[in-house]
């Protein structure tokens, strides 16, 4: 079982984060697309009865068939902070990932990656406690500039921190839609997780590993009793 410390407060959060980004593995290129088994991850609340549902959903990279889904209910063990997110996360995504009999080769999140104020969002956290080469893929803009991407499939456009460090890229995986934003987690580069994420949208704007585990863990969240 993979786990992660639940810290007592936020500063013990910031710090455990400070030290878990040292090991954040940059300079790999990542599995090559379309081949091997990727994960996608999500989560969902219930605020009134303080849960989190997980969902992992494992697909093969070549059909995008569904090979094996897990899922996880837990209490919320951290409050809500920005930034921090994770922490409120991470716990019941390990253990869905942890019911999984097949190992994926890389694990695609809800959020971010480096694109996060702290340059360690949820995907960097989740790849350095499993060791797994991971990515992020998110919905809507966060703590970043960029310039709106060209209007066709595939186009992409680069996620600016404030100090001018490119953290991710907006991406254009439908023709005239609002791009997603990808960014690195862990032991994968941009490139090749952008051509991922493209790879695993061949339909829609929302990418196929995303959309099945969303409405999973929506499911596992209104079926826990």
């Amino acid at each position: 079982m993979t786990s992660v410390q639940t810290p007592a407060d936020e500063a013990e959060a910031r710090a455990i984060q400070d030290e878990l980004r040292k090991s954040v593995v940059l300079d790999e290129a990542g599995p090559p697309p379309g081949r091997g088994l990727v994960a996608g991850v999500d989560v969902a609340y219930d605020d009134e009865r303080d849960l989190v549902a997980a969902a992992a959903v494992v697909l093969d990279a070549a059909t995008l068939e569904v090979v094996e889904e897990a899922t996880a209910v837990g209490r919320v063990s951290f409050p809500y902070v920005p930034g921090l997110l994770a922490f409120r996360e991470l716990p019941t995504v390990l253990a869905a990932l942890d019911s999984l009999t097949a190992a994926p080769d890389l694990v695609v999140c809800d959020g971010y990656g480096l694109a996060h104020p702290r340059g360690f969002g949820l995907a960097c956290h989740l790849g350095v406690v499993t060791g797994l080469p991971s990515m992020g893929v998110a919905k809507n803009p966060f703590t970043f500039t960029y310039e709106e991407p060209g209007a066709r499939r595939g186009d992409g456009a680069a996620l600016v921190a404030a100090d001018g460090a490119v953290v991710g890229r907006a991406l254009r995986t439908q023709d005239g839609v609002k791009p997603v934003y990808v960014s690195v987690g862990h032991r994968i580069s941009l490139d090749t997780a952008c051509a991922h994420a493209l790879a695993l949208s061949p339909r829609f704007r929302i990418l196929e590993s995303t959309r099945h585990a969303d409405s999973l863990c929506r499911r596992a969240l209104r079926e826990a009793s």
